[in-house]
């Protein structure tokens, strides 16, 4: 079996062209079922990283996102009352309204490229409420004042989206870029923030508010926080905890990408299961006589499968480590897309899982031995004074 093992392997070096080409197929395969999942991961870990378990989220009911949302501003002093509203450091609660709103912006890098890109009109006391945001380059916004933080996300990739320069909200009123927020790679960093009093008049939004943001004293209380502002779903009201808020609105576009990933996965399985029988079955063609030689030296049926199969299982083995390495280059690239939930052009990273590779090279393997299976047979079935004359039984 040894010497069969190595014949093999040699034969694959001898047909080397013919060898790679079947694994780089292979190869596809494993990267597009990697790539996909790595990619759906990124996205609902970036989306879910912006939202925790001790906030609470107050929308009006039935909306799906913040942009769809109007709240009456005056309804602050309501949520700040309900039970289980963290206090400050001034003492105050520890709560803020926000407007969400959209505008659209030129790419950079792309020439005629228009993205939909996502304004947040914030309080003074942001930072309280999102200490995980910080300010990476620049400084602060000033209430009050025409000024506006960068996501790190979306530096430099749209006009207008870098320190020192402006966008327009409204025509002929400039909010110019004064910093740069970084959040761990959450979805904050794929925002533009605003004055919430600049968005407010800049959207004509005044006294309306998109959203209210609470953090609790611990993530138990938001029952009682919920269980307060139910009453008040006659006007209007949904609560959610803000991490679920998060997670609803990532499902869409990550479920997009797993399901096109895995309509390409099935139309390249059947690609590499056809590319490696063909291979096989023309290597088989080629070398009736080098098996007819075996088969008359005493090697039994089954070793020659199994031979024919190593071959095939060879080729699945180099092409998932191809796929699997090519997967694994994916986190370098700069990657975004448009969140369907919210029309928003939000930056992507792509999250490597051992858990997907292992499984992607299960499924390379199967492909294998699928493809090689029927030309193996064939060449075990051959007889062997009919291959030592050049034909096939």
């Amino acid at each position: 079996m040894p010497r069969l093992l190595s014949y093999s392997l040699r034969s694959l070096w001898a047909r080397r062209t013919t060898s790679f080409s079947t694994a780089l197929g292979i190869a596809f395969l494993v990267f597009v079922l990697c790539a996909s999942h790595m990619l759906s991961v990124g996205i609902r870990e970036t989306m879910a990283s912006a939202g925790r378990e001790d906030k609470a989220l107050v929308l009006q009911h039935s909306t799906w996102s913040e942009d769809g949302s109007k709240l009456p501003q005056s309804l602050l002093g309501e949520v700040a009352a309900a039970p289980g509203v963290r206090q400050g450091p001034d003492g105050q609660p520890l709560l803020t309204g926000e407007v969400v709103a959209h505008t659209l912006l030129a790419s950079t890098r792309v020439a005629g490229l228009v993205s939909t890109i996502q304004i947040r009109g914030v309080a003074g006391n942001v930072f309280l409420l999102r200490p995980e945001v910080r300010v990476a380059e620049g400084r602060a916004i000033q209430p009050g004042t025409s000024e506006a933080l960068v996501g790190r996300g979306l530096l430099g990739r749209y006009e207008g989206l870098e320190l020192g320069k402006s966008i327009e909200l409204a025509s002929g009123r400039p909010i110019r870029i004064v910093g740069v927020i970084e959040s761990g790679g959450s979805a904050y960093e794929s925002e533009v923030w605003v004055d919430l009093d600049t968005a407010q008049s800049s959207l004509d939004l005044q006294a309306t508010l998109s959203s209210i943001t609470a953090m609790l004293v611990a993530p138990s209380a938001f029952d009682g926080f919920e269980a307060a502002l139910s009453k008040e779903k006659q006007t209007g009201l949904m609560v959610l905890r803000e991490r679920a808020y998060y997670e609803r609105i990532s499902w869409g576009i990550g479920g997009l990408v797993l399901i096109l990933g895995g309509i390409l996965g099935v139309i390249f399985s059947l690609g590499a299961v056809m590319g490696a029988m063909l291979a096989l079955h023309a290597s088989v063609a080629q070398r009736w006589a080098e098996i007819g030689v075996l088969r008359a030296l005493g090697f039994q049926r089954g070793s020659i499968l199994a031979a024919f199969l190593v071959e095939s299982v060879g080729l699945s083995i180099a092409g998932a480590v191809i796929g699997v390495g090519m997967a694994l280059l994916t986190p370098l690239l700069d990657f975004s897309t448009t969140n369907i939930s919210t029309n928003q052009e939000v930056t992507f990273g792509f999250h490597p899982q051992p858990a997907v590779a292992l499984i992607a090279a299960a499924v390379a393997l199967v492909v294998g031995l699928v493809g090689g299976a029927l030309p193996s047979i064939r060449a075990a079935r051959l007889d062997p004074v009919t291959a030592l004359r050049g034909g096939s039984d």
